[in-house]
This record gives C-alpha cells, sequence and structure tokens, in this order.
C-alpha cells in the first residue's frame, strides 16, 4: 500500500482492514496522533485525509490509499495555530491535544475567520480537562479574529 504522510511517500505491507491509527503508531513510529476510545467519538486519533480531518482509529489503511495523509508531526510544530495554542495555555492534561490541533487546523484550512459557531460545528472532539474555552480563544487567535 502507497500513500503519502506529512509529504513523503510511504509503502505499508499490512492487512488492508487495519486501523490507520495502529499504522501510524506501530508501523511508522509517528506516535503523536493518540489512542482514545476505539470508536471514534473521541477524536483523540484525529489525523487529515487529503486536508480533511478523520478518526484514524477505525478508518481501514487501505482507505488512504495514494491519499495524503497528514498527522500532528506533519505541522512541525511551527504552526500560527500551535503557537496560539501555547499561547492561550491550551492543554492541561495533553491527551487531546494532538487530534483537537488536526481539527482545527482544517476548520482554518476551510474557513479562515471561523465564527463561533463555525467551530462549535467543526471541533466535535472531546477534552476531559474541559479546556473549550481556551481551545476557541486560540483558533480565533490564530484566525486573528
Amino acid at each position: 500500500m502507497q500513500f503519502k504522510i506529512n509529504g513523503k511517500a510511504v509503502e505499508l505491507d499490512v492487512e488492508t482492514d487495519m486501523p490507520l491509527l495502529w499504522a501510524l503508531r506501530d508501523e511508522l513510529g509517528l506516535t503523536g496522533t493518540k489512542y482514545g476510545c476505539g470508536v471514534a467519538q473521541c477524536g483523540a486519533c484525529t489525523v487529515l485525509l487529503d486536508g480533511e480531518p478523520v478518526r484514524s482509529c477505525t478508518l481501514p489503511v487501505s482507505a488512504a490509499i495514494g491519499r495524503k495523509v497528514t498527522t500532528i508531526e506533519g505541522l512541525g510544530g511551527k504552526s500560527a495555530l500551535q503557537k496560539a495554542w501555547i499561547e492561550k495555555q491550551v492543554p492541561q492534561c495533553g491527551y487531546c491535544q494532538s487530534g483537537m490541533l488536526m481539527a482545527a487546523t482544517a476548520l482554518l484550512a476551510r474557513k479562515p475567520r471561523p465564527t463561533d459557531a463555525d467551530i462549535d460545528a467543526s471541533i466535535t472532539n472531546l477534552c476531559r480537562c474541559g479546556t473549550y474555552p481556551r481551545i476557541k480563544s486560540a483558533i480565533k487567535a490564530a484566525a486573528k479574529l
């Protein structure tokens, strides 16, 4: 199976129904994407597939064939959103953060000036620490609203 991860072409010899999450973590060593619930509800495993957020814990790796996958490692730690995340002190425990950042990255790519309603509709990831106001503030800061 061939696809691009973070701009780099990769080939994997794994079962086609292996969840993309496990291919990323176990086969490619990209451990920034987290396992949360395993049923695509919490969003800790969110990555971008051709720029759209997907939950990688239930998505078969075969769905990525010939497509572009971006993980938290692909953001490089230097995006305006990541800087705003730190400035607004979003993380508490930090476990959901990579998935949250990927969902927010997709939102800002699609809507550079999101409204509160846009943010609420797009960020469906769960944060057990409850940092939703900080998340919204960081998204707005990155969008320069």
